[in-house]
């Protein structure tokens, strides 16, 4: 290949890459906006939570603490129903939950000073968010109210901007002397100081761009599916051998708890076994069938039972439904070296299932990592500011694209770059595409719909001699 075919064939991978560059980004723009603000509100959710909801969540620390039994008690009380979880208090300084469901059919959490039994007020249960608003903010950021189709978007969404990323530092490296790509911005203004502000801020944020793209994917329809019944099958994930000869229910842990640990969130949980009658189990359980409390002695008993086996403060415990559901005692904590999900027998108390983070296998323990991370928990405060960082830059990439799109675009048009004219497609990035395509299942739908799109056009387009026809008439 002669130099001049050498430029020619690197000037058209160039242009071919920044069109879908450029098209791609404008494609999922809302949908990145979308991400990163809902994102950095919820990497302060106990923040915000403990300064809104302060008179529920915090109370005077005392020596005495009341059993569990009495604070459900005191809560069904004031606000009568089922009770479906009760959570201990997780500090001195810190009220206890009971999620109750009321006859209307709402669940509610019922906050209860631990000490006294005072019921100090109650919000519409908002699960793992821990509050209402904190609610909204979870389901806009996987976009779960417009459905599995939202869920799918952000999911396309999420891998293409592992692909912006990658495209936008190709485009971003030196062509030549004159082509050399800036480390900070040294335009004054207009356009290219908009060029140079988005160069430079996906230039050093690319890296946790991608790495929050790439652990939230584990939450998505069908890669996070995929990689957990490729881990699953490895035995890398959650193996099998937990359950023994238990019997397993069909329902998931994620249904019966708020927050439990990713890998374990498919796993079905195991079923009660039914008494039989007349038999008088452990804790005076026997009496203890669908649509019956649970009763105080055996609620007490079980929370002593979990916390002797070492679970940290902060978890939940979920109780029975249905005569073979069982008690699920699980914690999410910032530490995920002490995450733990516990089922416990619902008429003896006794322990049918107990496994923690050291349980897993390699890819659910870097999955249980990357989403710690993900979620600001692992390293604390400064987790957290790092995470809103690289959402900050990503709300920055988008104005910044978008502001570069309006001022280059010609008045009624939209100003995507031209197709090279001898539309070739070279090798290594039609092979590129093909694995983006396999990794990422939807980017890989998403780009054969583009495709089509481009050959629409280009096949509806006028003939060039047409153009210029009609232009000299």
């Amino acid at each position: 290949m002669t130099e001049t075919s050498q430029r020619a064939a690197g000037a058209a991978l160039y242009r071919a890459v920044w069109r879908w560059h450029f098209i791609a980004g404008l494609v999922v723009l809302p949908f990145v906006l979308i991400l990163a603000v809902t994102g950095g509100i919820y990497l302060f959710k106990d923040e915000i939570n403990n300064a809104a909801h302060a008179e529920l969540r915090f109370v005077e620390p005392q020596a005495q603490v009341l059993p569990p039994s009495q604070i459900v008690a005191a809560a069904l009380a004031a606000h009568p129903g089922t009770v479906r979880a009760y959570s201990p208090a997780p500090a001195p300084n810190r009220s206890a939950e009971v999620d109750i469901l009321d006859p209307a059919g709402l669940r509610n959490t019922v906050y209860v000073d631990p000490h006294d039994g005072r019921v100090l007020g109650q919000l519409w249960d908002g699960g793992a968010a821990g509050s209402p608003a904190m609610y909204v903010v979870r389901k806009l950021h996987s976009l779960d109210y417009v459905g599995w189709f939202g869920n799918r978007l952000i999911e396309a969404a999420a891998g293409w901007m592992i692909l912006l990323v990658a495209s936008g530092v190709y485009l971003w490296l030196p062509r030549g002397r004159k082509n050399v790509g800036t480390l900070s911005i040294k335009a004054k203004r207009g356009r290219p100081w908009w060029r140079d502000l988005h160069a430079v801020t996906g230039l050093y944020t690319g890296v946790f761009i991608v790495f929050l793209a790439l652990t939230g994917l584990p939450w998505s329809g069908v890669w996070g599916t995929k990689f957990h019944d490729t881990a699953y099958s490895l035995g890398l994930g959650m193996p099998d051998g937990y359950w023994s000869d238990l019997p397993l229910s069909t329902v998931p842990t994620e249904a019966v708890v708020d927050r439990a640990p990713w890998i374990m969130e498919r796993q079905p949980i195991p079923e009660s076994a039914l008494p039989e009658s007349g038999a008088h189990a452990g804790h005076g359980a026997a009496t203890a069938a669908e649509g019956e409390a649970v009763p105080p002695a055996l609620l007490d008993a079980v929370i002593a039972s979990v916390e002797d086996l070492g679970i940290v403060p902060g978890y939940a415990l979920s109780l029975p439904s249905g005569p073979t559901g069982v008690f699920t005692a699980s914690v999410y904590p910032d530490d995920i070296q002490f995450e733990r999900t516990i089922h416990l027998d619902r008429y003896t108390g006794a322990v049918l299932y107990d496994a923690g983070f050291a349980d897993l296998g390699a890819l659910g323990r870097f999955a249980e990592w990357g989403i710690s991370v993900h979620m600001g928990q692992e390293w604390g405060v400064v987790n957290q500011i790092v995470l809103l960082l690289a959402c900050l830059a990503m709300v920055m990439l988008c104005v910044s694209a978008a502001t570069m799109w309006w001022k280059r675009r010609p008045s009624g048009a939209l100003g995507i770059p031209t197709v090279p004219t001898d539309w070739r497609i070279p090798r290594m990035l039609l092979l590129m595409a093909v694995a983006a395509g396999i990794f990422f299942p939807l980017v890989g739908l998403s780009m054969l719909l583009l495709a089509a799109v481009e050959v629409g056009a280009h096949l509806l387009r006028p003939p060039a001699s047409a153009r210029l026809r009609d232009g000299r008439n």
